[in-house]
């Protein structure tokens, strides 16, 4: 997605002409389409398909001509993949939130999840709340990852007879960190629900460590907002995603249709 771009509800058809418009074009399978490769292997597509799942009842021209540019660049970078097993560095996860970027004003949360140096699991979604403050929207985040991160912590003892207890988690949010390491700031949080609070109990046991992260090493930044062509490059990159060995794609074969 370009930087700085907007998809807004108010885009969506609001006319006869504008529905007939849209009416033969496939937008609900194209997104089920880019959703099945994000569940599988291309999460740095994950962004783009939170915001684009949000219009799937009445989309417009708008979303449609960003869901054909993904379309293009997972044709353009067919040849990428992850590779899993790059390192020994066991299980670790990175987070992050955009504050209110969005029209409808609620943070997206994005994770990833790294084993032995790559992704086995990832998410981008709008938060269920509006989050009065970075370090709340972040902490937020961090409910959701450590939920994720538990299972795969059973998981991994089921299949390999081993338990990690301290996952580390990284943060860029130096805020959310202190507010998950003690109580002191009650003052400030007591109108969080209660189930956000759950980071708590699972820091204070060790079950997790936080870890603050610079925001430029940060891998879930691809998950929060659209990113420029370098820095987007850079944490695909990190998350281990690479092209394979294979042919080269022409500039014809880029081209997608109204109808994909």
């Amino acid at each position: 997605m370009d930087t700085g771009s907007m998809l807004t509800v108010e885009q969506s058809p609001d006319t006869h002409a504008a529905l007939a418009d849209m009416q033969d074009i496939p937008y609900q399978c194209g997104i089920g389409l880019l959703m099945y490769a994000v569940t599988s292997t291309r999460p740095n597509i994950v962004f783009a398909i939170a915001i684009l799942s949000q219009f799937m009842c009445n989309p417009g021209r708008v979303h449609w001509e960003v869901a054909k540019r993904t379309m293009c660049y997972l044709k353009g970078t067919a040849e990428y993949g992850i590779t899993l097993g790059g390192m020994d560095e066991g299980l670790e996860a990175y987070i992050d939130a955009d504050w209110v970027s969005q029209p409808h004003h609620h943070s997206m949360s994005g994770y990833v999840i790294m084993l032995h140096g790559g992704p086995v699991a990832w998410s981008s979604k709008k938060q269920p709340i509006i989050a009065l403050s970075t370090a709340e929207s972040e902490y937020i985040a961090l409910t959701a990852d450590m939920r994720e991160i538990l299972y795969l912590q059973l998981l991994l003892k089921e299949l390999y007879d081993e338990m990690h207890t301290s996952t580390p988690i990284h943060c860029n949010n130096q805020s959310a960190i202190a507010l998950a390491l003690n109580n002191k700031f009650h003052a400030h949080t007591k109108h969080i629900n209660i189930c956000y609070h759950f980071v708590r109990a699972h820091v204070k046991n060790s079950t997790f460590e936080l870890r603050y992260c610079p925001t430029e090493d940060n891998v879930a930044d691809i998950f929060t907002k659209p990113l420029p062509r370098p820095r987007f490059q850079k944490l695909r990159t990190m998350m281990t995603l690479s092209p394979a060995q294979g042919g080269v794609l022409k500039s014809e074969d880029l081209e997608v249709s109204d109808h994909v």
